[in-house]
């Protein structure tokens, strides 16, 4: 196995989701990794009908249909112009976007629902877990992070249920763990005459401060966990994707399909099984530091 392969796309969650900072993190370095992930980048055809319209960091998704749009997470609010502006300059209008999924209810990923949702009308789906997270506007939550402007949810969404519009079917899987509603969405594609197995993963990662074991807001977070591991392994993944830029090697995968735009790296099922046995490794090492005590 390539050690360096597999860790690579994770880096970031490394540095940035899960270790604790040496010294504590004053509210300037916190805004200055915010806006380190909140700048602008080309927006791009991944395949099919599925766009990649998010900032440098934070992934936002728009799949098209001759029925409308389907966009998977909005950022944060200050990423509104980036995302608004990417969609536009693929040729596509906001005023077609029909529904607004989320990954999980985080503000670096959901903040900007509520007004995306003002600007088109579009329909916030989300797992009944999420939900409160969401109109809340992020304060109900078992691990609350930044607060952002609430939105309200039109409809729940209940695992393995499939979200339809026009042409496009997404599947919802629940992987709680990093969030209360933490979900997996998975499609279906068709390129040059090949059908391929699309999955926008979940994050898996465990953030600072939270505990696997005697975790007081949420007892059972580590067989959450474990459980969403062996049924993120279980599903079909031709193409991998996820709500960071850097899960996915983003980057680097589009220098690769600029340089042969015949080939396409983000057909990656071995990338998708590294992320998994990446982030699977954070999550026993914690547990093994907790239970010793460290």
């Amino acid at each position: 196995m390539n050690w360096r392969k597999l860790f690579a796309p994770v880096a970031f969650m490394c540095l940035a989701l899960i270790s604790l900072p040496a010294q504590p993190q004053t509210p300037s370095d916190q805004q200055s990794r915010l806006d380190s992930w909140n700048k602008p980048f080309k927006p791009f055809r991944i395949i099919g009908n599925i766009y990649y319209v998010g900032t440098n960091n934070l992934a936002c998704f728009l799949i098209t249909s001759p029925a409308g749009y389907v966009l998977i997470d909005t950022a944060m609010q200050e990423s509104a112009p980036i995302i608004r502006a990417n969609i536009e300059a693929l040729g596509y209008k906001l005023k077609y976007i029909r529904i607004i999924l989320s990954s999980h209810a985080h503000f670096d990923h959901v903040a900007g629902h509520a007004d995306m949702k003002a600007a088109t009308g579009a329909q916030v789906i989300a797992s009944a877990a999420d939900a409160p997270a969401l109109e809340s506007g992020g304060t109900k939550s078992f691990h609350p992070l930044n607060p952002f402007k609430p939105v309200k949810v039109d409809r729940i969404i209940k695992d393995g249920e499939i979200v339809r519009l026009g042409s496009i079917a997404l599947r919802a899987h629940l992987m709680p763990g990093h969030t209360e509603g933490n979900t997996a969405w998975s499609m279906t594609v068709e390129e040059n005459g090949k059908k391929y197995d699309v999955l926008f993963a979940p994050s898996m990662s465990i953030n600072p401060g939270v505990k696997m074991i005697n975790n007081p807001t949420w007892p059972t977070i580590a067989d959450a966990y474990a459980k969403s591991f062996q049924k993120l392994k279980s599903l079909p993944c031709d193409v991998f994707l996820g709500p960071h830029a850097p899960f996915f090697d983003m980057e680097a995968k589009v220098a690769r399909m600029n340089a042969d735009p015949k080939t396409n790296p983000f057909i990656d099922p071995e990338g998708f099984r590294n992320y998994i046995a990446g982030f699977e490794k954070s999550y026993n090492d914690q547990l093994q530091k907790e239970r010793s005590g460290k």
